[in-house]
């Protein structure tokens, strides 16, 4: 079964062909400036690789049309014709308290996705056009379904996701913690159930998504319980550019002193704030440990913040699950920075974390780089979201 998985933003689409059963990834690339001038790059196995600008593509149609082409191309293809991809999935950003699980699409699904625009108002309009853009190129036959960032985090207990806010912003307008990177969250718990030899159901696992946006998530029994993000991706963590969690005194506060509105002072914290603002360097951890080793000050103070944010959630976690039985790092930093690992688990000793540095000088490459004695593991998993759509995508087709 080949699987055509799509991530659509405002101006670009992401997109990869997998054979789910086997896990092969026949093809992927990017469409980028889409609506502008166009830049198509498309990358397969013993096929010669496309970077191409100035490629047509006025709306997202054309990008999935310019993908297809690609993919049935005589030359560099690697399917004979359209009716080899046998569905598509898509991520969607916020499915809202409508969807636990993925789904496949239809009128009352896109009706159901469109209602939650309010809440996702940057994603979920291009998450729609890439599904209508699917339709219009591919037809109606071709199966689609929906995976949401959202659906994994629908089994927190109202006692995690209720904001200490009056009730009726709740009911009336669903302000709530809804937490993100589920589909990344959900695929790293599974494979730390295998590589643990263990049932999903019998773990308390931590599993850290650690990069340019990051987010930490208690999962017991295999299911999502409390998430560090939360009405929006802003929450949790300082990342990249979003500053993570703060007291919303600092708004107003900010906002009269220097004659900013809501939409500046949001703008500066999910664009300006994070390890870049503390920093004044760059959001990529890469340029900060780069920076402090060279005497930067304040680099180190932004890698230091975020790394004890990580710690103390790892702790808030543990505490609200009674134990933990492994803990996961993910995603740019959490896969390929050892050095930020170790700190990470330093001074966890006492809850039975003990990393090997040995076996923790890696990158992106699954292993378990607990020491000996650990009661708590430790494990390095390379999500795969893509690969998780497919294989959402390819269960419900087959229902």
């Amino acid at each position: 079964m080949n699987v055509l998985v799509i991530n659509a933003g405002s101006s670009s689409l992401k997109y990869q062909l997998l054979n789910p059963d086997t896990q092969e990834v026949l093809a992927k690339g990017l469409c980028e400036r889409i609506g502008i001038d166009g830049k198509f790059t498309y990358k397969a196995p013993g096929k010669d690789t496309i970077d191409a600008a100035d490629v047509a593509m006025p709306t997202h149609s054309e990008a999935i049309q310019t993908v297809l082409n690609a993919l049935v191309d005589s030359k560099n293809g690697v399917i004979a014709s359209m009716k080899e991809i046998d569905a598509v999935g898509h991520r969607v950003v916020h499915g809202g308290e409508s969807f636990a699980s993925s789904v496949r699409i239809d009128d009352k699904v896109m009706a159901a996705i469109e209602a939650c625009i309010p809440l996702a108002p940057l994603h979920n309009p291009a998450n729609i056009t890439g599904i209508k853009a699917c339709e219009t190129v591919m037809g109606k036959d071709v199966p689609q379904v929906a995976v949401f960032d959202t659906a994994f985090h629908q089994t927190m207990p109202s006692k995690a996701f209720t904001y200490a806010l009056p009730y009726e912003y709740y009911e009336n307008d669903k302000v709530r913690r809804y937490g993100f990177h589920g589909t990344s969250h959900k695929y790293v718990a599974g494979r730390a159930a295998a590589m643990l030899g263990k049932p999903a159901e019998s773990l308390k696992l931590i599993s850290c998504h650690l990069g340019n946006g990051s987010s930490i998530t208690a999962i017991d029994g295999g299911k999502s319980v409390d998430t560090s993000m939360g009405f929006t991706p802003l929450a949790g963590l300082p990342m990249g550019t979003r500053s993570g969690d703060l007291d919303a005194g600092i708004l107003e506060y900010l906002m009269n002193k220097y004659n900013m509105n809501i939409t500046e002072m949001v703008s500066v914290l999910n664009k300006k704030s994070g390890v870049l603002g503390v920093s004044g360097v760059s959001s990529d951890f890469r340029d900060l440990e780069s920076a402090a080793k060279e005497g930067n000050d304040r680099a180190q103070l932004a890698i230091d913040a975020f790394e004890y944010g990580v710690k103390k959630l790892i702790g808030c976690y543990a505490a609200a699950m009674g134990g933990v039985d492994a803990i996961i790092f993910t995603a740019g930093v959490g896969e390929n920075s050892a050095a930020m690992r170790l700190r990470m688990t330093s001074g966890l000793e006492f809850m039975g974390v003990k990393v090997d540095a040995e076996k923790n000088d890696c990158r992106g490459k699954e292993i378990d780089v607990s020491a000996e004695g650990a009661t708590v593991r430790t494990l390095v998993i390379p999500t795969n979201e893509e690969l998780m759509i497919a294989m959402d995508t390819a269960a419900i087709v087959n229902g």
